[in-house]
């Protein structure tokens, strides 16, 4: 019989995760069928439930449910847990299982796609909900010599970086969170976009200056041409943009790995989806 998957999320339209697992099937040659799925606010875990009584296997889990997944969960991953939110759900033996692949496609991507090394940066990691959480200790794991969470409300910011302050991954980078508005007169080597801006059409209100010369400007979302973050970024001067496209092909990557046993290779996927 065919195993059906799902990504769950609001908006889930333009989601390219069928797409990527289609192709990641062809090349493993497994017998899989993976759909979208839009959940109501509010109606998450109905949505959940409705999949798993049907016979879904599992699930990955997209804005804004990342910290639903979590707290539904009957068993979590070292990942999930230092994050408190959850990309991933496996349903066997009437459980759920929740991971977070989330940090390991974002630095897959840069490391590895991109072909860059983060230690010593400076780092800028925009937004302080699930999707910054899910990211934040894999990127403190490369070493940077600055990582600064920036959020509208500061308080979000400041209780995500006091979180992770102490944490063994922290290692001798300065973590620290502020408002958008304080980060005038500081410069980056890396700007990561882990807001849902780019959904809405507006960039996140950036000081000019904070994109340091040869500089990185990160969207974790996608789309067709620049998102307005990296519109932005651009005409700050960033040296290179990179939208979330490859972080997903990455993170997608992971999940199917933990769910069929097999890792695809993922980069004639992320051509194929550049040449659509």
């Amino acid at each position: 019989m065919t195993d059906r998957y799902a990504v769950i999320g609001n908006p889930i339209a333009h989601s390219k995760s069928p797409q990527i697992h289609a192709a990641f099937a062809r090349q493993t040659r497994q017998d899989i069928d993976y759909a979208r799925l839009l959940a109501a606010p509010g109606g998450f875990r109905g949505a959940v439930e409705d999949f798993r009584a049907t016979g879904g296997r599992g699930a990955n889990v997209t804005v804004p449910f990342k910290l639903e997944a979590f707290d539904l969960a009957d068993e979590v991953s070292q990942r999930a847990k230092d994050a408190q939110a959850a990309n991933f759900l496996n349903f066997d033996s009437g459980r759920i299982r929740a991971d977070n692949t989330d940090g390991a496609g974002l630095i897959r991507d840069i490391t590895g796609n991109l072909g860059l090394s983060m230690a010593g940066w400076r780092v800028l990691l925009m937004g302080a909900g699930g999707a910054a959480r899910g990211v934040l200790l894999a990127l403190l794991a490369q070493q940077p010599a600055i990582l600064t969470v920036a959020n509208r409300t500061v308080a979000k910011a400041l209780q995500l970086a006091e979180a992770f302050r102490y944490h063994p991954s922290a290692g001798s980078s300065v973590l620290s969170g502020l408002r958008y508005d304080e980060l005038a007169g500081h410069h980056f080597d890396l700007v990561i976009n882990a807001t849902s801006s780019s959904l809405h059409g507006e960039p996140p209100p950036l000081p000019a200056g904070v994109f340091a010369e040869g500089s990185l400007a990160y969207d974790m979302m996608y789309g067709k041409g620049l998102t307005p973050f990296l519109a932005l970024a651009q005409s700050q001067g960033a040296t290179r943009l990179a939208d979330g496209l490859g972080m997903l092909v990455e993170q997608a990557a992971e999940s199917f790995f933990l769910w069929r046993g097999v890792r695809p290779e993922t980069r004639p996927v992320i051509e194929l989806l550049r040449n659509q």
